[in-house]
C-alpha cells in the first residue's frame, strides 16, 4: 500500500498496533487544537517559504515609488471613456475637481449592475461602503489631505479577502453566508491610501477555476467563454471596465490564466511581497496576491501601496524594490525564450534592451507534482473540517476540490517532505540558471506557472494582440482571443519586469483595447446560455 509493499504482514501489523496506540491519538488531539477553522485563516504553520535568494541586510520599503506627472487631462464626455481612464487620469480628474470620488463610484457602480447579470463577476456590491469611502475620500482633498494616487479611485477585491460586515463567501455554497469579522491586511493597505471599495469579485468556489455558487464567470472580450480561475472576478471586471483595479490572488495560474484570457495587465509579485492576513488560504508556500490593471504603470502604483511587511503574516517581508520608473532599461540583459511573443522581443530591442536567446535549465523532472503535492496537502489542512464533515458533497464541482483533496489524504508525511526536498533542488537550480536580467516567455505555460510559483518569482502578463476566434457566429462578429505574453523576473526584482512591461506599452496600444460588451457585432447576440469553453488547466489560488 502506497508504495509500501516492502512490508510483510508481521510488519503491517505492528504499524496496525502503533497507529491505533499512538499516532491516531497523537492526529486527533492536533485536529482538535488547529483544524477546527476551515480556511487556514488561524494557526499559520511556522514552516515558512521565503523566496529570497540574496540574504544581505534588511531593507526599509518606506522609500516610495517616483510616480509619472500627468497634466492636461480633461473630463470625457462619455461614462465608458471615464471608466477605461488609467489611475493616474482620474486621480488628476478628482484632484483638479474635474470629477468627484462620488461620481466615480455611480459611474461604476452603474456599470456593475449593468455587466454583471451577463459576466456574473460580482459577488458582492459594497454600494454604501463605496459612499462612505468616497464621501471621505473628496472630504479629505477638500481640507488639502491627499492620501497619494489611489486616493478616492474605486477598485474591486477578490472575494476571499475578508472586509468587515461583508460577506466573504470563497464562492463556495458552504460558506456563501460567511461574515468575517477580520479587516483584512491588504484592504486596511487601500483604506489607509484613500481608495473605495466597489465590490466583492468572484473566485471560483474555494479558489479552484471560475465556476462559484452563483455560475459561472464569462470572458468580456468572447462572452460564449469563461475566463479560467480563479481570480475569475478581478480580471472580468477590469477588463470590461466594471473597476479601475482589482486585488486577485494566486496559488498557481489563478492571476495569470484568467488575465491573459482577459486581455489585462497584471502583475504576481514575487511571494511574501504583500501580506495575506485575513485571505483564505491554500498554501501558506504558494499563496501571493496582485493587482489587474489597465497598464503596468497602474500595476505599479497598486503594489506601492500594498507591499510591505504584514506583521500576522509569517511569509510576508519588506522587499526592497528599485522605483521602475526609474530603471535604465539600456542596461539590462533580457532573454527570450521559444515561446516568447517575437514583437515584444523587437519592441524591447528597439528601446535599447539587449535581447538575447534564452533557456531557463533545471534537471527537477516533477515540478507539476511537487506542486500539486505543496497545495493539495495544505489546502486539506485548512479545509480537515469541511472534508470531515462531508461538506465537500456541496461542491460546485465534484471533479475538483473533492476528488483531489481525498487524494490528498493518504500522501505519506514522508514523501511531502521529499517533495519539498525537490522543490529546494528546484530553487537552486533555476537560481543558478537564471543568467539574465529578465526573460519573455509564455505566461500561461503549465510548467513556467508551476515553477514560477515553486521559486516566488514575479511575472507580468502582457497583453500583445488579438486572434480571431474559433467558429465564430458571424464573420463580423467582433469577439476576439486575447494574446499574451509574460515578463519573469528574479525573485525581489519586479520593478524589472514592471520597468519592461512599461517600455513596452510605451509604444504600443493593445493595453487600451475594450472588449465588445455593448457591440458583439451585427447578427450576433448574447448566448443564452453561454457555450462552455474547458480551459486547458484548472487554476487555484
Amino acid at each position: 500500500m502506497l508504495d509500501a509493499e516492502f512490508f510483510n504482514d508481521s510488519k503491517m501489523l505492528e504499524i496496525e498496533k502503533g497507529a491505533k496506540e499512538l499516532t491516531i491519538p497523537i492526529i486527533k488531539d492536533n485536529r482538535k487544537i488547529v483544524a477546527t477553522t476551515n480556511g487556514g485563516l488561524k494557526h499559520p504553520s511556522p514552516l515558512v517559504f521565503n523566496s529570497e535568494w540574496k540574504h544581505e541586510e534588511i531593507h526599509d520599503d518606506v522609500n516610495r515609488f517616483n510616480y509619472p506627472s500627468v497634466s492636461g487631462v480633461t473630463r470625457p464626455e462619455n461614462e465608458e471613456d471615464i471608466a477605461f481612464m488609467t489611475i493616474l487620469e482620474l486621480g488628476h480628474l478628482i484632484r483638479t475637481k474635474k470629477i468627484s470620488s462620488e461620481e466615480l463610484v455611480g459611474i461604476f457602480l452603474k456599470r456593475i449592475k449593468r455587466y454583471n447579470p451577463v459576466l456574473e463577476a460580482v459577488i458582492t456590491i459594497t454600494e454604501d461602503l463605496a459612499y462612505k469611502q468616497a464621501k471621505q475620500a473628496d472630504q479629505l482633498l477638500a481640507q488639502g489631505v491627499d492620501l497619494g494616487p489611489l486616493h478616492g479611485i474605486p477598485y474591486g477585491l477578490k472575494d476571499i479577502i475578508a472586509v468587515p460586515e461583508y460577506k466573504t463567501t470563497w464562492g463556495s455554497t458552504t460558506f456563501k453566508d460567511q461574515v468575517l469579522d477580520i479587516e483584512a491586511w491588504v484592504y486596511k493597505r487601500l483604506k489607509s491610501a484613500g481608495a473605495v471599495l466597489v465590490g466583492k469579485l468572484v473566485t471560483g468556489s474555494l479558489a479552484y477555476d471560475d465556476i462559484w455558487f452563483g455560475g459561472r464567470t464569462r470572458n468580456p472580450w468572447n462572452i460564449e467563454e469563461f475566463t479560467t480561475g480563479s481570480s475569475a472576478g478581478p480580471a472580468a471586471c477590469t477588463s470590461a471596465g466594471m473597476v479601475p483595479f482589482a486585488i486577485g490572488s494566486e496559488t498557481a495560474g489563478s492571476i495569470t490564466y484568467p488575465s491573459a484570457r482577459c486581455g489585462v495587465t497584471a502583475l504576481r509579485p514575487t511571494f511574501g511581497a504583500v501580506g495575506r492576513t485575513g485571505v483564505l488560504s491554500l498554501s501558506e508556500s504558494l499563496d501571493k496576491l496582485g493587482p489587474l490593471c489597465r497598464s503596468a504603470v497602474d500595476c505599479a502604483i497598486v503594489l506601492d501601496v500594498i507591499r510591505g511587511k504584514d506583521p500576522d503574516d509569517l511569509s510576508s517581508r519588506k522587499i526592497f524594490l528599485d522605483d521602475p520608473f526609474s530603471v535604465d532599461i539600456t542596461k539590462l540583459t533580457v532573454g527570450y525564450i521559444e515561446d516568447a511573443e517575437m514583437e515584444v522581443v523587437d519592441v524591447l530591442r528597439s528601446k535599447g534592451v539587449k535581447m538575447v536567446p534564452f533557456t531557463l535549465n533545471y534537471t527537477v523532472e516533477s515540478v507539476q507534482g511537487i506542486l500539486n503535492f505543496t497545495m493539495d496537502v495544505d489546502m486539506l489542512a485548512h479545509f480537515d473540517t469541511w472534508q470531515r464533515s462531508g461538506q465537500d458533497d456541496e461542491f460546485e464541482a465534484q471533479d475538483q476540490w473533492p476528488t483531489e483533496l481525498r487524494r490528498a489524504r493518504v500522501i505519506p508525511a514522508v514523501d511531502y517532505i521529499q517533495s519539498q526536498r525537490a522543490r529546494g533542488k528546484l530553487i537552486q537550480e533555476v537560481k543558478e540558471g537564471f543568467t539574465v536580467d529578465a526573460f519573455v516567455g509564455n505566461v500561461t505555460d503549465w510548467e513556467k506557472v508551476c515553477v514560477g510559483n515553486l521559486v516566488g518569482m514575479p511575472v507580468m502578463v502582457v497583453p500583445v494582440g488579438f486572434e480571431k476566434i474559433k467558429d465564430p457566429p458571424t464573420n463580423a462578429t467582433r469577439r476576439r482571443s486575447t494574446v499574451t505574453t509574460g515578463i519573469y523576473a528574479p525573485p525581489d526584482h519586479d520593478h524589472i519586469a514592471l520597468a519592461l512591461t512599461m517600455a513596452y506599452q510605451s509604444v504600443t496600444d493593445h493595453h487600451k483595447q475594450r472588449p465588445p460588451i455593448d457591440n458583439l457585432g451585427p447578427d450576433d447576440a448574447i448566448p443564452n446560455p453561454p457555450k462552455a469553453l474547458i480551459p486547458p488547466r484548472i487554476l487555484k489560488g
